[in-house]
C-alpha cells in the first residue's frame, strides 16, 4: 500500500510542486548562445552578413538578403522570455565586423518568472557574445 501512494505521489504530485520554467529558460539560453555563435561563424565563412533581431518572443536569424535560418521562439512557460529589443549584422559588408541596432553592445536578458535571469552581451565590431555561466 506505501508504495503505491508513493508511486502516484511520483506521478502526479512531484512534477506539479518541481518548477520547470527555471530549467526551460536556462536551456533555452544556452540554445541562444550557441545558435548566435553559430550565426557568426556562418556568415564568416559563406561571406555573407547574418542578421539576428531580437523581440520579446524570440530571436530570429536571417541572411540579410532575405532567407531565414533559424526562428528561437521562447519557451511556452515564458512567453515573453526576453526584455530587450534589437538587432545584430555579423559580417556587415563583408569586413567581418558586426554592428549592432544600437552602435553598442547589445545586451540580452532571458528571464521569467523571477526564478531565471541571464543577460547575454554581444560585442560591437567583433559580434564577441559574452554569457557568464
Amino acid at each position: 500500500m506505501v508504495m503505491l501512494i508513493t508511486a502516484v505521489m511520483a506521478v502526479v504530485a512531484v512534477p506539479k510542486m518541481v518548477d520547470t520554467t527555471m530549467w526551460s529558460l536556462r536551456t533555452y539560453s544556452d540554445t541562444l548562445v550557441s545558435q548566435l555563435q553559430a550565426a557568426r561563424r556562418m556568415a564568416l565563412a559563406q561571406r555573407r552578413p547574418i542578421v539576428a533581431t531580437v523581440a520579446t518572443t524570440g530571436v530570429t536569424l536571417a541572411y540579410a538578403a532575405g532567407g531565414t535560418i533559424a526562428t528561437l521562439t521562447c519557451p511556452s512557460a515564458a512567453a515573453n522570455c526576453i526584455a530587450e529589443t534589437g538587432s545584430v549584422t555579423f559580417n556587415s559588408g563583408n569586413s567581418g565586423s558586426a554592428v549592432t541596432s544600437s552602435g553598442s553592445t547589445l545586451s540580452i536578458t532571458v528571464s521569467g518568472s523571477g526564478s531565471f535571469s541571464r543577460q547575454l552581451q554581444i560585442a560591437p565590431e567583433t559580434g564577441l557574445i559574452q554569457a557568464p555561466s
